[in-house]
């Protein structure tokens, strides 16, 4: 096979990964949006123990429906993850290896987390925890589940943000990918970073840019899944090292 060859197959094979992460990810965020960005917010009401267990009871399908949303988002991070890995890690093996551990924390964090909701549901509807506790101690007990969700899914956002960091060295590093793309999502990393911190050391000033500092973190995760569904990556002028 010719050097010419060689190269021509490592670019349709890495356009087809590319297509193929860049499906992943807009899985990941169909996924995770619907259940951390849709179903949460309905149910989760701050310092209302009663009106929360009033909205898991409410809203009892839809909980089930975000918690297995939730897992398949887990799935497919992962997976998305592992198909990012076979792409770029020629490039620097030690930073992808960074990338997959950070992902591999967030996916163990928020697998973990779904269970609290999961939880919340069961203490909400279920006849045996109401007979043993009261009203009062089931309001109690569904508001501290749901508050370990809501705060669980802030501290897998540290990892969700920095995961960002080394795939956007990898991009810069790859040439597969805008420098310019590069530099988004590591700025994504750094604005998800002060999101969460805002949340835990100053709650009411989190709350009040939480809707503009995002902004760059979208920005840079919809720039990546759109350049990977439509571009891919770009072609490279040497054969790239067989994915194993």
């Amino acid at each position: 096979m010719t050097t010419e060859t060689s190269t021509l197959n490592s670019n349709q094979n890495n356009k087809k990964r590319a297509r193929i992460a860049g499906v992943l990810y807009l899985c990941v965020g169909i996924f995770g949006g619907f259940a951390q960005g849709f179903v949460a917010p309905k149910i989760y009401a701050a310092g209302d123990a009663g009106a929360t267990t009033a909205n898991v009871v409410a809203n009892s399908g839809l909980v089930r429906l975000g918690v297995v949303a939730d897992l398949a988002n887990q799935v497919f991070f992962i997976s998305l993850a592992l198909v990012l890995y076979g792409l770029v890690k020629h490039v620097r093996p030690s930073v992808a290896r960074a990338m997959l551990a950070l992902v591999s924390i967030a996916v163990a964090i928020g697998s973990l987390n779904a269970v609290f909701l999961f939880e919340g549901l069961q203490v909400a509807t279920g006849t045996s925890y109401l007979t043993a506790w009261g009203p009062a101690g089931i309001n109690a007990m569904v508001m501290l589940l749901v508050e370990m969700n809501h705060y669980g899914l802030l501290i897998a956002q540290i990892f969700f943000g920095l995961w960002l960091a080394p795939l956007g060295i990898l991009a810069y590093k790859s040439g597969l990918f805008p420098k310019a793309l590069a530099g988004v999502l590591i700025l994504g990393t750094i604005c998800y970073l002060i999101d969460v911190l805002a949340a835990f050391l100053a709650s009411d000033i989190g709350r009040m840019i939480h809707g503009y500092v995002v902004i760059p973190c979208a920005v840079a995760e919809i720039s990546m899944v759109l350049h990977l569904l439509i571009v891919g990556v770009r072609n490279t002028t040497k054969p790239v090292p067989a994915v194993a």
